[in-house]
């Protein structure tokens, strides 16, 4: 009884612990983002030199790394890039713009927004009492005397809010994934005798800070909840290697991909060729082009962007032939056989005709 009941408690401990597991730990791969700086032109008048979009991508970048759920962009990679596209804050906030600079990073997706409130609010209220006689005991002297005295004070409320807007966006297809949005609202009241100073040199501590840090923190457990949304276009784009034949030596050959596209030593690369071009009959455009898998190599080097291997199954392979990662059973590669193949190897031949001349010599017969 007692083990029946120890097996399932650890039963639902298990269970347990797997509902718990982060959802990003369960969907796999992390997605690669980038987070632009936020446009923040509505509220920029108060603001004087200081960026507050890149203060804001900054914090939210923190966020998301502590986290761990997502793989970021590093920020001085992110801003040579706007540098060299010379991008104008006005174009933070814009779709295209985004995604363009999401294609060139090679992210799963990005997030932009815009910094849609950041103001104060600040209050002072000032009080006073006129001089009024007192009337006091005076011990040890007996009797009863009187003080002639006011007060005077005053009280302080202020209050900072910040609003952001933010956009998450698929880099591949431009779909739009999710919107989330942030508030945050600090205040602080204060009663004082004389002057009361709130003002802080760190921005963090100060309700500008608090109110910031509270809109960031809950974009960033939106964007932390949806991340199982985004797509992995990565490891899409890794499946789906597509190159040339650039040198064929025998039965090794040299491919146009290699590490930077994805391709590791014991890959297998299908060779393609087109077979039939279909055309449209009144604009001559190519509507389709079909082709068929005339061998396989197993790769055995890669370099940067090159890679060499060894033709395993087929023949036939010519450079400029087209290949591509495959990412099913290599056994389930069907090879075609070029046209004048005589079995169904793919290898390539032709048949040969050899004629002869002179007098055919008869057999002795045996006495």
């Amino acid at each position: 009884m007692k083990a029946r009941r120890t097996i399932a408690l650890g039963a639902m401990l298990m269970l347990l612990a797997v509902s718990l597991l982060p959802q990003a730990a369960m969907a796999g791969p992390k997605r690669r983002i980038a987070v632009l700086p936020f446009e923040y032109g509505a509220v920029s008048g108060s603001l004087g030199g200081y960026d507050l979009g890149k203060g804001v991508a900054s914090l939210l970048i923190t966020k998301l790394v502590n986290d761990g759920t997502y793989s970021l962009i590093d920020r001085q990679h992110l801003d040579a890039i706007l540098k060299e596209q010379n991008f104008s804050n006005s174009d933070r906030a814009d779709a295209s713009t985004a995604n363009k600079i999401g294609k060139m990073l090679g992210v799963d997706a990005v997030v932009y927004g815009t910094i849609t409130a950041f103001g104060f609010e600040d209050k002072r209220t000032s009080y006073s009492a006129p001089s009024v006689p007192i009337p006091v005991s005076i011990p040890y002297v007996g009797g009863v005397g009187s003080l002639f005295g006011g007060f005077h004070g005053s009280s302080r409320k202020q209050k900072a809010r910040t609003a952001i807007d933010a956009t998450v966006t698929d880099t591949n297809t431009g779909e739009i994934l999710a919107a989330v949005h942030g508030l945050g609202e600090s205040q602080k009241a204060s009663s004082s005798f004389g002057a009361y100073d709130v003002d802080s040199s760190d921005f963090s501590t100060s309700l500008a800070g608090e109110a910031t840090n509270q809109a960031v923190e809950q974009m960033g457990s939106q964007l932390i909840a949806m991340a199982s949304k985004i797509p992995d276009n990565q490891s899409l784009a890794l499946q789906n290697v597509e190159g040339r034949v650039a040198d064929v030596t025998g039965r090794e050959v040299i491919v146009n991909v290699g590490k930077q596209n994805g391709i590791a030593a014991g890959d297998h690369l299908s060779v393609d060729r087109p077979y039939k071009t279909i055309k449209d009959p009144v604009t001559g455009k190519v509507l389709k082009e079909m082709s068929s898998t005339i061998a396989l190599i197993k790769i055995k080097e890669v370099n940067a962007d090159n890679s060499t291997g060894d033709i395993t199954k087929g023949g036939g392979v010519k450079v400029g032939d087209s290949v591509k990662k495959v990412t099913t059973d290599v056994a389930a590669v069907v090879i075609t056989p070029l046209p004048g193949s005589g079995d169904g190897s793919g290898s390539s031949f032709q048949k040969t005709t050899m004629t002869t001349s002179g007098t055919v010599l008869k057999k002795e017969a045996t006495k």
